[in-house]
């Protein structure tokens, strides 16, 4: 049984692929784990230099150095210390086959496609003796990680902190990869329209003008705590209207209500869409 599955180098500055291990494997989760990795790779300048992600079979363990950031996906049966081995063995033969300043001047993802081969050779050197042939190397590593632990990274956490702006992830220090709303579908059109004319119908009462308008941003502007901010919205809409009920008959109240209610649905159905560059990897 193959003990470590997958390989990425990533530059640290934002995000850019640089290189990756071709795999057909078919694992679900192994699938899921490759995702994650692209995500964990757009904030990498947030983390530290050595950090790992726990899964249920699979685990993610990365290291960086000088810019440029080494992960991998490997069985939990892989015991920590010989992951990172194989990280700092992919480190070395990394920096022996690109200079720096290469690697600083990449423009597009995977420029180094053709350091597979040696990444499926050390992945077979692992995944065949368990390990690396000195033992010398797994003690330092071993007694490295016992002063200094790897950072336990929660991905949610992750994220969150990439949240999304103007349809897209956020981009941090680290982001080098876009992630895309769905597009806009005709409920939503009709959503922003009936918004516009409920903002415009209130346009002499400040609170009210700004309770439609931050609809419709929530709508095409993904952010964090969505759900809160939907729903806190909701409410004070129909807190508002309740408000005007002397001055609205019920059908306008109805109306405003309903608009209010209808955004908030679509806010909440409307999905990110991964966009990322995988070029065949």
């Amino acid at each position: 049984m193959s003990v470590i599955l997958f390989a990425f180098v990533v530059r640290v500055r934002d995000g850019l692929p640089l290189s990756a291990s071709t795999d057909f494997e078919h694992n679900r989760e192994l699938q899921q784990r490759k995702q994650q990795i692209k995500t964990i790779s757009k904030a990498l300048a947030r983390f530290p230099d050595r950090g790992t992600i726990k899964g249920q079979e699979l685990n993610i363990y990365f290291v960086s150095s000088e810019g440029v950031s080494y992960m991998t996906v490997c069985h939990c049966s892989l015991p920590v210390a010989k992951a990172f081995c194989f990280l700092e063995d992919l480190r070395w033969e990394f920096t022996a086959c690109f200079k720096s300043t290469v690697v600083a001047l990449a423009a597009r993802p995977y420029p180094f496609l053709e350091f597979d081969s040696i990444i499926q050779k050390l992945k077979q050197q692992y995944n065949q003796s368990g390990g690396p042939a000195l033992e010398v190397t797994l003690a330092e590593v071993q007694e490295e990680l016992r002063i200094h632990p790897p950072q336990v990274i929660n991905l949610d956490e992750v994220e969150l902190t990439n949240g999304t702006a103007n349809g897209h992830m956020e981009q941090g220090p680290g982001s080098g990869q876009n992630q895309r709303l769905e597009p806009v579908t005709a409920p939503g059109i009709l959503s922003l329209v009936l918004n516009i004319m409920c903002a415009s119908l209130n346009v002499i009462r400040g609170v009210h003008l700004m309770e439609y308008t931050f609809q419709c941003h929530l709508y095409l502007f993904h952010s964090s705590l969505k759900k809160l901010k939907c729903f806190t919205l909701l409410s004070v809409i129909v807190l508002c209207n309740l408000h005007l009920l002397g001055l609205r008959n019920a059908w306008q109240l109805l109306f405003h209500v309903s608009v209010a209610s209808l955004s908030t649905v679509l806010i909440l159905t409307r999905k990110v869409q991964d966009r990322t560059s995988d070029c065949g990897v």
